[in-house]
């Protein structure tokens, strides 16, 4: 990957969903780290904009000073109103003790201890995944391998059904992509959304994930089941409160898009820097044993979400900037994998690289819980599929979510030949 072309500061737009689908907004995350490293952006239908945070050292310290800059006023450009929530309240959008049990109700099923004794289940699947989509010359890499590998892991650990999997990506398009009009029954800012307010990203998806969720959680209550869902309905969090629930239904609903969403944009963006740089390709075919500080540089290199958000609660100032208590302030991670002052050559894709603290899974309380799923799935897909391959092409046009959110790849058509 190539530095992008300077972009003016006068043409920053980062509000702007079209600047993501063309990929352009590189370009402006360089300009505002040099420039503007605390940038006001503007927003239409009248939200009330946001301050853009883009060097990497200014970002972690949003992201480690939640007592400065809260989550609970929501991780998402979409301004909820007041009196939803609560009721749309996530693990996300919670702070403090809280946070800490909500989040350890699942922390030891995410460890890495834990998760070796999925090892033999990943590379089976993984053999699966690969061989089936080998069978052919041309496939959509997305559909063919990104999505479908990661789906079938989460359907093992939430116990549900394998032909059920393709509902589980389509909720998961839906939610994510709510700005995508491919993906969105309801667009999130359109009119008609203004009826879903109360249900998260404004989905009437989330509707159908709460119902099949409660669904689950009914036929394993009270039971000794070893997948998530049953350790949800049957623990009670550290701090003594059960889940309510409303906590149920977000929790299952950050499992059902969490747990899919950011390792398939993470394997489809992985995929394409490793065919920009046959250098790396081959490095990491001929050195499977490097294969774990790789995979930190293909998260780097991949960015699969674009930012979070956090909110000031009090008045504070920031590069010269005064970001005034209630502001939005958005945390780019997607640019501070790209910072010239964290990364050397950051438009490089090295996968030596090391030491590598990339902000792919954010950096304070709220780094992600799935963390060291996400790195073990892709460590498994590319040990698996690499050396399958003689050759890997594009054979058409990319084509990206329209979102500023998510950095999501819709179709990714490639052409092989096969060892």
């Amino acid at each position: 990957m190539q530095p992008p072309d300077p972009v003016p500061l006068e043409d920053v737009d980062l509000a702007d969903l079209d600047v993501f689908v063309r990929n352009e907004a590189w370009g402006m995350f360089d300009t505002l780290r040099r420039e503007a490293p605390v940038f006001w952006n503007p927003e239409p239908s009248g939200n009330r904009g946001f301050w853009s945070v883009t060097r990497f050292t200014d970002i972690e310290q949003v992201d480690k000073s939640p007592e400065v800059f809260t989550s609970e006023r929501f991780v998402n450009l979409e301004e909820p109103p007041e009196q939803y929530m609560d009721l749309r309240r996530s693990m996300l959008e919670t702070e403090g003790p809280r946070h800490q049990a909500l989040r350890k109700l699942l922390m030891r099923d995410f460890s890495a201890a834990t998760l070796r004794r999925y090892d033999d289940f990943l590379r089976g699947l993984a053999r699966v995944t690969v061989d089936t989509a080998l069978q052919r010359e041309e496939f959509d890499f997305v559909d063919a391998i990104a999505a479908d590998y990661p789906i079938n892991v989460l359907a093992r650990l939430l116990d549900v059904p394998e032909e059920f999997t393709p509902q589980l990506i389509s909720w998961g398009n839906e939610i994510v992509g709510a700005s995508d009009p491919d993906y969105a029954r309801v667009l999130i800012d359109s009119p008609e959304a203004e009826r879903y307010t109360h249900l998260p990203f404004r989905s009437p998806a989330s509707i159908e994930i709460f119902e099949y969720g409660r669904k689950l959680a009914a036929e394993r209550r009270g039971g000794s089941s070893d997948d998530l869902v049953s350790k949800l309905v049957n623990r009670i969090p550290e701090d003594g409160i059960p889940l309510t629930p409303t906590d149920f239904d977000n929790y299952f609903l950050l499992l059902v898009v969490a747990g899919n969403e950011t390792t398939r944009q993470a394997i489809s963006h992985a995929m394409k820097a490793l065919m920009d740089h046959p250098d790396q390709l081959a490095f990491l075919r001929d050195n499977p044993g490097k294969s774990q500080i790789a995979v930190e540089e293909l998260l780097r290199f991949a960015s699969p979400v674009y930012h979070f958000r956090r909110t000031a609660t009090r008045d504070v100032e920031m590069h010269g900037q005064q970001i005034n208590a209630g502001d939005k302030v958005v945390m780019w991670f997607a640019s501070g994998n790209r910072d010239e002052a964290a990364f050397a050559d950051p438009y490089r894709l090295d996968l030596t690289r090391y030491p590598n603290e990339h902000m792919t899974f954010g950096k304070g309380a709220h780094t992600c819980l799935g963390a060291n799923l996400a790195r073990l799935e892709i460590r498994i897909m590319f040990e698996t599929l690499l050396p399958r391959l003689a050759s890997i092409e594009q054979a058409g046009e990319i084509v990206r979510v329209r979102s500023n959110f998510v950095n999501g790849v819709k179709r990714f058509p490639v052409r092989v030949s096969v060892i």
